[in-house]
């Protein structure tokens, strides 16, 4: 049995933790569709939704869609089956994530599996199926946050990157990579991880995924249906352009609707700091929070590049952040019509449109998300809509067997590693110095400045000019001496590097960087270690509707 213990996290978001904890209730009029911890919530949401059909994109339109997709990515029969049922009516929970390389940082997994455990919660307690889907946020166009990933080495952190090729900033789903891209990435990866058992089938394994994907997120799409097919986690990407047809009536709704939309934000945002709580994601007055591909016939050229749409203040049309281009609301309504993939959603109205094309129980979300959905309720109420259930993402800390047995040497609490890791070091090396080496040679220059500090003024006596020389004399001294101390200390440290090692290896394992594992490391590192078996443990874990930290033992 996978030994684990819980632990709380420190806290980066106060409104997210006042949610997930239910300690201010005046969030229920920002959160209006309860907490994923009440059984009656789910009960209530189902319902809705039931009842609100007929204001979303039709279910066996979007089976038709997600159908399409999975199976360009090695469909299972457990995601078909998991089709079928969303296309008569089924229900989902969802939550998504811009495409990483080889997934991206860890947190993206511990995503996935909440997603895959919410869903199984949902499900027992409404008695009906529920559907797990991931939405990859593959129309972002950031690829310096997509195209790397943290591995440990002998050197300590390294980052593994791709560079992004030349051409205008568009979707990370339409940059393409080259074979060369992806080979050289996977060389550089199989120097960093030390040899294994598993080693080799890994490697090989994302040599196979690089030569059926043409884009970052269509590898990402691969190795999560690689991860979790089996599990049924049916996958999207929010840049498909079938997917982009069936949302072509939620786009016109968005820009012939613009007035009405920013005031709803304006109003949520408002609100939320008169409740003491600071905007995540600041509404910009005029921001249309929309993104604009541009066209083959766009003024300045650059086709494909995802510009953010603005509302013009003469009121003629919308232009980009920088003017140099201008549409028409005919013109952009006529592309939501014609050719919907040329527009794009922002994170304030992605949420929106997730809930128009699925029916979601719940969005399983991370703090920072929590937090910025606060500032949609009046968006969804605009549209007629009400907000899903927010389920906070859980999270884990993977603990290996060799880092469990240092951290047992050394004394340490996962606290400790956490909060107070270098004060530890320190305090253990300190510990070790039979020679008192600090003290000793703090001693030698107290008592050196004691005898030296009235020869200094004897000169001084002597001769008024000598004062200076001597002040400057004793600072050398002192300085010899600090220096024999510092090649002292280094000698001594190198006697205990074996431990240093250890405790290095404990920190860059457990808190990397002083960052958490999942915002700093890689899946690769514990597949190469494990194989899979270590994924399979997170998904036997109960489902935590808070969310909450576990610490696993692997």
């Amino acid at each position: 049995m996978t030994s684990t213990e819980t632990y709380e996290l420190p806290v980066s978001q106060p409104l997210s933790e006042a949610y997930v904890q239910q300690s201010d209730r005046r969030l229920g009029e920002l959160f209006h569709s309860g907490h994923p911890s009440s059984d009656e919530a789910w009960r209530k949401r189902a319902d809705y939704l039931d009842r609100s059909a007929h204001l979303r994109a039709t279910a066996s339109d979007i089976a038709g869609v997600l159908r399409a997709y999975n199976s360009r990515f090695g469909m299972t029969a457990e995601v078909a089956s998991n089709i079928d049922a969303l296309g008569e009516g089924a229900l989902v929970v969802v939550g998504g994530q811009q495409a990483g390389l080889w997934t991206g940082p860890l947190l993206v997994i511990h995503k996935a599996v909440t997603v895959l455990t919410a869903a199984k919660h949902a499900s027992s307690v409404l008695g009906r199926t529920v559907v797990p889907v991931f939405w990859i946020a593959g129309e972002d166009h950031d690829w310096e946050e997509a195209n790397h990933v943290m591995a440990v080495s002998d050197q300590g952190l390294r980052k593994l990157a791709i560079a992004r090729p030349d051409g205008p900033r568009t979707s990370v789903s339409r940059t393409a990579v080259s074979s060369e891209t992806w080979e050289a990435a996977i060389e550089e990866l199989a120097a960093t991880l030390p040899g294994s058992e598993f080693k080799e089938g890994l490697l090989d394994k994302l040599r196979s995924i690089s030569a059926s994907s043409g884009t970052l997120s269509e590898s990402f799409a691969h190795h999560i249906m690689l991860l979790f097919g089996s599990e049924g986690l049916v996958l999207m990407d929010a840049d498909d352009k079938l997917l982009r047809a069936v949302e072509a009536p939620m786009f016109r709704r968005i820009l012939s609707e613009q007035d009405s939309l920013g005031d709803a934000y304006s109003t949520a945002s408002a609100r939320l700091k008169e409740l003491g709580y600071p905007t995540q994601a600041a509404y910009t007055p005029g921001c249309a929070n929309l993104f604009l591909f541009r066209p083959d016939n766009d003024a300045i050229g650059l086709k494909d590049e995802r510009v953010l749409l603005y509302k013009r203040e003469d009121g003629s049309g919308f232009t980009d952040r920088k003017g140099e281009s201008n549409w028409s609301q005919e013109q952009l309504l006529g592309l939501a019509e014609s050719k919907p993939e040329q527009l794009s959603n922002n994170v304030l109205t992605r949420p929106i449109m997730q809930d128009y094309v699925l029916p979601v129980l719940a969005a399983v979300l991370g703090p920072g998300e929590i937090a910025y959905w606060a500032q949609l309720g009046e968006a969804f109420r605009h549209f007629d809509m009400e907000m899903p259930i927010l389920a906070p993402r859980m999270s884990f800390t993977l603990v290996e067997g060799t880092v469990a047995k240092h951290m047992l040497k050394y004394e340490l609490t996962f606290d400790d590693i956490v909060t107070r890791f270098e004060e530890k070091k320190q305090a253990w090396l300190d510990s070790q110095d039979r020679f008192d080496i600090a003290a000793k040679f703090g001693h030698a220059k107290e008592q050196f400045e004691q005898l030296y500090t009235p020869l200094v003024a004897l000169a001084a006596e002597v001769q008024a000019g000598l004062e200076k020389l001597g002040q400057t004399n004793m600072s050398k001294i002192i300085e010899q001496i600090s220096y024999l101390e510092s090649k002292t200390a280094d000698a001594f440290r190198k006697s205990h590097d074996a431990s240093l090692r250890h405790w290095e290896r404990i920190g860059l394992a457990i808190w990397p960087a002083g960052k958490p594992q999942e915002r700093a490391l890689n899946m690769t590192a514990y597949w190469n270690r494990y194989g899979l078996d270590w994924l399979q443990k997170l998904l036997e874990l109960p489902y935590d509707p808070q969310g909450g930290h576990r610490v696993i033992y692997l």
